[in-house]
């Protein structure tokens, strides 16, 4: 067997043998595989990124980036609807929780994150007509600044969430239970005025007695007017007591036993407690009632509250003159009740949700947003039922129908 003799393989000889391109083969597959790579790569970040988006999409809350100077780098799509300008890319952060907010620039949370310190704060825009306004909580925490770059700072994550309708429920809440505390007051206050009416009314009819069995009183001029300024003050007197004993009965507190009542009654007393409150506007009360009783088994005091609250809202909803007139039959075996007005109407879009506990179309202060809520639960309580029909700009109907006892 022959010894192996070792040869050098000269470079250019191997070009030249296997030619130009087949030199460089490999390179050019090896620059291939990393293009190819870096392909993969880019696609796989460009999918994290929509990943990412996405996530950022579906957050609830609006999001803004803060650079290390105080301004927008980042926002979602949530920031856009509520913020548009105060939140545009480059914008300070001063433009949304500047002094005009109650928030000065040295004690402003975005500031402190940039500092390192997380914090929590609530903001309220209330009178804007370019801003989106409500009630906003929102915290804002610090980003470190890049370990690759530490001279970049300090940035500020914001997350805002729109707390209006929580807000503005909690308002409501408070104020329905002012409202309930200030008819306790009143129901107080009417228990003591019915006794010295009483006494009133005692002593002008004992007046009155006076007068017509004494003849000599009857026959001095000096006294002619009397007995007609005691018909008017004994008249005047059982109004009154007619209007506290109807604010007693709908301040009674409803036990939840149901009886057989007459809805006559009960729109009677309604009436006589709210008459005198609209008498200085022009606005008319009338009343169509079946001279046949309305007999139906229910609760008296909650049903007290059925018809306050619907002609209330008839009266309330008449801005200058108008009708609330109230009707009453029986059909077949149903009793019918409407109640209507020639006041504002309901647009078509708050129809469907006029019975939704806290919608109001009123301004805060002026109602809950309660009382066709109330009213929807308490007729079908009582296996009646409720519905309404109405014109903007021309008035509401309300038919209420129950089950005739």
């Amino acid at each position: 067997m022959k010894d192996i003799i070792p040869t050098r393989v000269d470079g250019h000889l191997l070009d030249d043998l296997l030619g130009l391109e087949s030199s460089k083969m490999g390179y050019y597959s090896e620059v291939k595989q990393k293009i190819q790579e870096l392909e993969a790569a880019n696609l796989g970040l460009h999918t994290k990124k929509k990943e990412l988006q996405a996530v950022f999409d579906a957050i609830t809350d609006g999001v803004i980036i803060y650079d290390h100077q105080g301004h927008v780098q980042y926002r979602n799509h949530v920031c856009l609807k509520l913020f548009p300008t105060e939140t545009l890319i480059g914008t300070s952060f001063k433009g949304l929780f500047g002094d005009e907010f109650g928030v000065s620039s040295s004690d402003c949370s975005v500031e402190k994150a940039i500092n390192g310190e997380s914090c929590q704060f609530s903001f309220a825009i209330v009178q804007s007509e370019q801003r989106h306004k409500g009630y906003y909580d929102a915290v804002a925490t610090p980003i470190p600044a890049q370990a690759e770059n530490p001279n970049s700072g300090n940035r500020a994550l914001v997350l805002i969430r729109d707390v209006t309708d929580r807000r503005l429920r909690e308002l409501q809440l408070v104020q329905a239970e002012k409202m309930s505390s200030i008819g306790l007051l009143a129901a107080g206050v009417a228990h003591e005025i019915n006794n010295p009416m009483t006494s009133v009314a005692g002593y002008a009819e004992a007046l009155q007695r006076r007068f017509r069995e004494d003849q000599t009183l009857a026959g001095d001029q000096r006294l002619r007017d009397f007995p007609k300024y005691l018909d008017v003050i004994i008249r005047e007197v059982y109004r009154c007591k007619a209007i506290i004993n109807s604010l007693q009965s709908f301040s009674r507190k409803s036990d939840g036993e149901t009886s057989r009542i007459d809805l006559n009654d009960i729109i009677n007393e309604v009436l006589e407690l709210v008459c005198h409150t609209w008498s200085d506007r022009e606005i008319s009360l009338k009343k169509n009632l079946s001279a046949v009783p309305l007999v139906i088994q229910g609760d008296s005091s909650a049903l007290r509250q059925v018809f306050l609250n619907l002609v209330l809202n008839g009266l309330q909803s008449i801005q200058q003159a108008g009708i609330v007139s109230i009707e009453s039959r029986i059909v077949e075996s149903e009793v019918v009740v409407t109640v209507t007005d020639t006041g504002c109407g309901i647009s078509p879009e708050d129809l469907d949700q006029i019975w939704t506990p806290f919608f109001t179309t009123k301004t805060v202060g002026s109602g809950q947003g309660l009382g066709l809520a109330v009213t929807y639960d308490i007729v079908e309580k009582h296996h009646g039922t409720i519905s309404v029909s109405s014109v903007l700009g021309k008035g509401t109907e309300f038919t209420l129908k129950f089950p005739k006892h």
